[in-house]
Parts: C-alpha cells; structure tokens; sequence
C-alpha cells in the first residue's frame, strides 16, 4: 500500500528522531537506515521540500528534524513524499457519480481516512518509545547462514 519512498522517507526521520539535536550527514543516515544513497538523497530533498527535515551545509551539519519528535506526526512524513490520495470524486470519471462515490470506491475512501486519522495520531516520539523488545532500526539484521538453517 506505501511505496518504498514512504518506507524509507520514515526511516530516515526516524533515526533523525532518535539522534536529536544532532545533525547527521546523507550517509550516516543511509548505514543507519539501510537505505542506498543515491536514493535516500533523493527522499531527503523531498522532506526538505516538505519541511520536514533541515538541511546545514559545512563542518558539523547535516540533516536535522524540522521540528521535534513530539510534534512530528507520521502522517506529516508521508503527505511530505507522496501525499495519500483520498478519493473525493469517481476515479472513473463517471459523470452520473460525481461526488458520490460507488460503495467501492467509498469503502477505498473510508479504509484511507482511518489510515490518515492513525497516522495523524501517531508521533514520531511515540514511535520511539514504544515498549517493546524490538526496537526501530535494529543495528544488525538477523540473518541466518546456509549452515545455520541446515539445523
């Protein structure tokens, strides 16, 4: 349903999330987050666009937080990258629907809202601080090896 710009544009500010105030440079942020990049420049110049993410060139800056991980709501990351597309008319075109939409299309519509209002609610703060054993960007994948699964 997210396309992987969503997935990595919320990794990055996530770990931005996790490191303030300190600024940190594309590729830190890339090792950080597994994110290759040439790509992740591409999804950092989209956060700053949105005023998500600032940007300081020089000795000793970075990309730091536009905003602090307490006011920062996951919704806002993704409408910076790639907006959600609710439906407000036929995506068809059908003239004879106009603003009302089919019960498909208003059951799409409706699934989109409840993903708007859970992101809307959701702080990047709140993400951080979730109990829970598994942390957001664990430092080390884990990765079985062919001899390890063979057991």
């Amino acid at each position: 349903m997210f396309s992987q710009t969503v997935e990595y544009a919320l990794r990055a500010v996530v770990h931005l999330a996790s490191q303030v105030p300190d600024p940190r440079t594309t590729e830190q942020i890339a090792q950080a987050t597994r994110v290759p990049r040439a790509y992740l420049s591409k999804v950092l110049q989209g956060l700053v666009r949105g005023g998500i993410v600032q940007s300081q060139r020089g000795l000793g800056g970075g990309m730091t937080l536009a905003k602090s991980p307490e006011d920062l709501t996951i919704l806002e990351v993704v409408n910076a990258v790639e907006p959600i597309q609710r439906f407000h008319t036929c995506p068809l075109g059908l003239a004879a629907h106009g603003v009302r939409l089919c019960p498909l299309h208003r059951r799409l519509d409706n699934a989109l809202a409840m993903v708007e209002d859970a992101f809307a609610s959701s702080t990047l703060a709140e993400v951080l601080a979730e109990p829970t054993r598994s942390t957001p960007l664990c430092p080390f994948p884990n990765v079985r090896t062919k001899v390890n699964s063979r057991k």
